[in-house]
């Protein structure tokens, strides 16, 4: 036979940003003036700095090696394990730092957001979230902003927690005030096995220990984008094929309680894929990391969807950025390969990729 399969097709052009030798990186964003900074999360490997800013072909501890050694898991005034790193509107740098190395209970100083001035590099303010709001199981994961709410903005972080209540956390970034909204509602909460297998690389995403039976992933509320107009807020947990928003009136206003919060979350349907990030451009449409078909997925305002890009070098798709270079950057860090998932064995093979992909867009920018 002359025909042979070639293995399945490519969609989209991927531009390789830089490449990582050492820690898996997360989380990605990029100023207007085009630098870029990343994040390591402890989770095992020997992570030199948690936040880096990549400058001249390397990763540099960002701002500083102080900020990026801390005494300990609860010093609020250094990272302890940052998932996530976001520019917002106003160009400023923000850094969501979990306080959970190791998914270790959270301890108060640890979980935090901190907001970084580029044009100084020092850090200009720490908003601890108190442990009614980041409770010891809590895992904050990603973060968006609208300066238009509140005297200096408002800013909404998912909270995926894998043993405890999932939920989003609303905060008022010129008093620091913090509150949870759909706390442990259905829609921030994994799905069961019985209703969604993911699939990677032809193998069912599990946990799976050196020795015992494997259990199911269990991952909530992770990737979060606020819509165009700045009216709902779009979230899915990592284990589910669904898509939900929000009001983002009900999110903000205190006087509703829980139910009526609730009751303004909307199904958006299926994504056809688990998600581990999302992000919105200033044309309407979503973006959504699709970790089973190593591809990422636009959105239509009209709900329909298209594949953006497919490539097999996209293990894992992770965070994504819309930067104002009209680029969508995206980490792909090969997640379901580590130790957990597979047994206690390391199948991930270095490097670890930043890519990026020319979607003629900017970010959303919802300013005052």
């Amino acid at each position: 036979m002359s025909d042979q399969l070639t293995g399945a097709e490519q969609v989209g052009e991927l531009e390789v940003v830089h490449t990582f030798t050492g820690a898996m990186p997360t989380g990605v964003t990029v100023s207007r003036q085009g630098r870029i900074f990343v994040n390591f999360p402890k989770w095992g490997d020997d992570v030199e700095a948690t936040v880096a800013e990549l400058r001249d072909g390397t990763c540099r501890p960002y701002p500083d090696q102080a900020w990026n050694s801390p005494s300990g898991d609860d010093d609020a005034g250094a990272f302890v394990s940052v998932q996530n790193v976001v520019v917002d509107p106003a160009d400023r740098l923000w850094v969501l730092d979990t306080g959970s190395p190791l998914l270790q209970p959270v301890r108060t100083g640890g979980a935090k957001l901190v907001r970084i001035d580029l044009d100084t590099d020092t850090v200009a303010q720490t908003i601890v979230f108190p442990p009614d709001v980041a409770l010891p199981t809590s895992y904050v994961n990603d973060v968006r902003f609208d300066l238009r709410l509140g005297p200096a903005g408002t800013a909404f972080v998912t909270d995926s927690s894998m043993n405890g209540p999932n939920g989003i956390i609303v905060v008022d970034l010129a008093t620091g005030e913090c509150w949870r909204r759909l706390h442990d509602d259905p829609s921030t909460k994994a799905e069961p096995l019985t209703a969604f297998r993911p699939i990677v690389e032809g193998r069912p995403l599990l946990q799976r220990p050196p020795d015992g039976p494997a259990s199911p992933v269990t991952f909530g509320a992770d990737g979060i984008a606020l819509s165009v107009d700045g009216s709902r807020l779009f979230y899915c947990p990592l284990i589910s094929r669904r898509l939900y928003s929000v009001a983002v009136r009900a999110l903000v206003d205190r006087t509703m309680d829980n139910e009526q919060v609730a009751a303004t979350v909307r199904e958006e349907g299926d994504k056809g894929s688990g998600s581990d990030g999302l992000e919105s451009d200033d044309a309407g449409r979503l973006y959504l990391t699709a970790y089973e078909q190593n591809a990422i997925l636009r959105r239509d305002p009209d709900g329909g969807f298209e594949t953006l890009v497919h490539d097999p070098r996209l293990l894992w798709p992770d965070t994504m950025y819309v930067a104002a270079d009209g680029y969508l950057y995206v980490n792909a860090n090969q997640l379901h390969r580590q130790p957990t998932y597979c047994g206690g064995v390391d199948r991930r093979r270095k490097p670890y990729v930043l890519f990026r992909v020319r979607i003629d867009a900017g970010p959303v920018a919802l300013l005052p």
